[in-house]
């Protein structure tokens, strides 16, 4: 019976594996020849009747190389991903370690081999870009289980293995850890957060760490650059943590002290500096490391101690890069074609980063609907699919992806079929974009002469070209929290005001509405100390008007940056979330003693300024007989009123379908706003999502409503709805649909659409 190696003999293994392995690699032999003289010094070292070396080749694991096993049995044997020991291994990129290796549920027993004599096994992955390319295992004819430190030798010489097959050109690059089919075109799922197509080459926002060199040549030189890593890593967190603008408490604090906690653990760099000692180099000491966490977030169910071992590997990462000099994104090294990005998750200031010309779609393993980037995204017009699991792993750099949000998926490495199809799909959507595009210059004006006045939403400094590019008649709502969520730190007023007076100034005589900061809930800051705890209902939360009432050094800076960048023009600016008369007064207020304020100290001023609220709040609507005397204009913000109106988060994607903006109880809410408007000096529009749909904006048109403004998407599908359609026939048809309180709102309009040769579009 063999026992199993003390664990000072099992680390002088590993280090003398390494040694050797060194050796056989340089060696002028053939692939095959290095394989089987890897299995015979594994074997000798570690005293294992049994070694062996399994493949991943064209999506089956091929027995290449053994010491123990009949030799006729290589590239014989063969299995598929999940079948036996070692596709189980493969499969879940797990290590088995047994005893008995026939009780196991999957062992799979293959006569040609002979192993029927060895009761005990052990195998570990063989890994290469978190794929499992390939297994490594040893087995005897005793039953024993082996030490852990012996699995860990294993698994260090798998690690080289990796560079060896790799540089023979053994393993399928594209083959994974999934299914056989992973070799050829793939299709995954996500959540729809920014719609739109796209197609380009996969490029990582964070590129991977390719280790070239595993094998150490000097360990104390290894150890040295690890630790000069950890010096580097933990004054980066260090001086995250101490900067003024992160204090207060708060979940953004705990994610810093978290990583903290890691970033000083000494158990962590223990490790690292133990698998150093078996002879790795500090990349791959730390790849070493890294790997075994991956394999315990597999068998972690807790979603909590997940999220932290992601913090972990999230610093792994970091440290990586620091030892290797690799501290670049794909922004900063520049995009070279047409590029899908792909990241775990991405801040809306990296995403500005990237070139607008290259930069088609973004790939995200996490991201939610009321991500900042989402907001920017949107607005910069690019698609985004977020919760596409395992992205990372199975798409590689340079692959081919087409991106296919509207229905939710993305294609990897796509076949001809698939490709002829979607660029079918694309080219329709071309040509209708060629075709909205022709109306530029038209006017949205109606069969029947009614003028309809199409804005653009926007939130960029960029986003003004649209008005030249769309023909919108101005910008119905300039979001001016962009600036807010991709800063660093709290924007100065004189930052402010630039963006403000860049504004006007590439708007020319087209009006531009200020909405001011809407910030807070949802899109909360982490310079920001007021709001720092998490709310359970953010979007009904400490946000927007609310919030800026409360801190009111925000209101008066924002205030007075608008009415001097307005100076000499026509300001309109307009407030969120408004519930009651009394806060638009008081918000009103600001802006009347800070125009005070300049007066008195000779500033040249707005020659007029407009007053606006965003109706979202449905209180609001109650209020309207007290509020409308009092202001210029009204924005229904369909968007929050709808959640608000309906109790359904917009973010959650199982309400997301569920409440239409053609219900009833929205087209009646909305009706009778418009009525209350009618008459009145005040005018009304629509600044949400809902108005940037031909059919949704039809109806809106038939209530009365005469302004609206939409992404500069749907300026051209909008416009030439708008000039397919004759008020006259629509308004009564829309007067019924609401007094009947029709259920199918939405499909007797389009019906009546398309009877009447409406262009929605379809």
């Amino acid at each position: 019976m063999t026992a199993p190696l003390p664990p000072s003999s099992a680390a002088q293994a590993a280090r003398e594996i390494l040694r050797r392995l060194h050796d056989v690699i340089a060696a002028d032999t053939g692939a095959q020849a290095k394989l089987n003289r890897t299995v015979q010094l594994i074997g000798e070292a570690l005293d294992s009747e049994v070694c062996s070396i399994y493949l991943l080749r064209q999506g089956v694991l091929e027995l290449y190389a053994t010491r123990g096993l009949n030799q006729s049995a290589v590239h014989v044997t063969k299995l598929a991903m999940g079948e036996g020991l070692v596709g189980t291994i493969a499969a879940h990129i797990e290590t088995l370690n047994l005893a008995e290796a026939a009780a196991h549920p999957d062992y799979a027993y293959k006569p040609e081999t002979g192993e029927e004599q060895f009761r005990s096994f052990a195998g570990v992955p063989i890994i290469r870009r978190e794929r499992a390319v390939g297994v490594l295992c040893v087995q005897h004819a005793a039953s024993r289980g082996y030490e852990e430190i012996e699995i860990e030798a294993l698994q260090t010489v798998a690690l080289v293995l990796s560079e060896l097959i790799a540089n023979a050109n053994l393993i399928d690059e594209h083959s994974s850890s999934g299914t056989a089919t992973d070799v050829s075109a793939q299709s995954l799922t996500g959540l729809k957060l920014v719609d739109g197509m796209a197609k380009g080459v996969a490029v990582f926002h964070q590129p991977r760490v390719v280790i070239e060199h595993t094998v150490a040549d000097d360990i104390e030189v290894e150890r040295a650059r690890v630790y000069s890593a950890f010096t580097k890593m933990r004054e980066q967190i260090d001086r995250m943590a101490s900067q003024a603008e992160f204090g207060g408490g708060g979940e953004h604090d705990e994610v810093l002290e978290t990583y903290k906690m890691f970033a000083y653990d000494e158990g962590w760099s223990r490790r690292i500096n133990e698998a150093i000692d078996s002879g790795l180099t500090a990349e791959a000491a730390i790849e070493r490391v890294q790997q075994r966490t991956r394999m315990r977030m597999r068998q972690i169910d807790d979603p909590l101690l997940r999220d932290r071992m992601h913090d972990l590997e999230d610093l792994s990462n970091r440290l990586i890069r620091i030892v290797s000099g690799q501290m670049g994104t794909a922004a900063q090294m520049g995009l070279r074609q047409d590029s899908i990005l792909i990241a775990r998750n991405l801040g809306p200031a990296e995403l500005l980063e990237y070139d607008r010309r290259r930069l088609k779609g973004v790939i995200l393993e996490e991201g939610s609907l009321t991500a900042h980037v989402i907001i920017v995204a949107r607005a910069m017009g690019i698609p985004v699919l977020g919760r596409v699991r395992d992205i990372r792993q199975l798409a590689s750099e340079g692959d081919a992806l087409l991106l296919d949000v509207g229905r939710g998926l993305v294609h990897i490495r796509p076949n001809a079929a698939t490709q002829e199809a979607f660029t079918t799909q694309l080219t329709l959507t071309q040509k209708r974009r060629e075709r909205f595009a022709s109306l530029r210059d038209m006017d949205a004006v109606t069969k029947d002469g009614v003028r309809i006045e199409l804005m653009i939403n926007a939130g960029l400094r960029e986003d003004v070209q649209a008005l030249d590019l769309t023909g919108a008649d101005g910008i119905g709502l300039f979001r001016t929290e962009f600036q807010f969520l991709v800063s660093a730190t709290m924007p100065q007023r004189e930052r402010q005001q630039r963006l403000y007076r860049d504004v006007l100034d590439a708007a020319g005589n087209r009006p531009v509405v200020f909405r001011t900061v809407d910030i807070g809930g949802d899109k909360s800051l982490p310079y920001m100390r007021a709001h720092a705890e998490q709310e359970e209902n953010p979007a009904m939360g400490w946000r927007a008007l609310r919030l800026a009432l409360d801190r009111d050094g925000l209101m008066k800076a924002q205030a007075r940056a608008l009415l001097e960048a307005a100076a000499g023009r026509t300001l309109n600016v307009m407030f969120p979330l408004v519930a009651e008369p009394w806060e638009y007064e008081a918000a009103r207020n600001i802006f009347v003693q800070q125009r005070k304020w300049l007066a008195d100290r000779g500033k040249k001023l707005p020659n007029a300024i407009r007053y606006g609220v965003m109706l979202e709040v449905p209180a609001l609507a109650e209020m309207l007989d007290i509020l409308l005397p009092h202001l210029d204009f009204l924005s229904i913000g369909t968007n929050d009123l709808t959640q608000f109106l309906f109790a359904a988060d917009r973010a959650d994607p199982r309400l997301a379908e569920r409440y239409d903006w053609l219900s009833p109880a929205v087209l009646r809410f909305l009706s009778r706003i418009i009525a209350q408007c009618d008459g009145t000096k005040v005018s009304v529009g629509v600044c949400g999502e809902m108005g940037g749909r031909p059919l949704e904006a039809m109806a809106l048109i038939g209530m009365g409503l005469r302004r609206l403004s939409i992404t500069p998407a749907g300026v051209g599908p909008v416009k030439a709805m708008i000039r397919s359609i004759d008020t006259r026939d629509l308004t009564p048809v829309v007067a019924d649909l609401i007094r009947m309180g029709a259920q199918d709102a939405r499909g007797q309009l389009t019906g009546w659409g398309e009877a009447n040769g409406v262009d929605l579009g379809i």
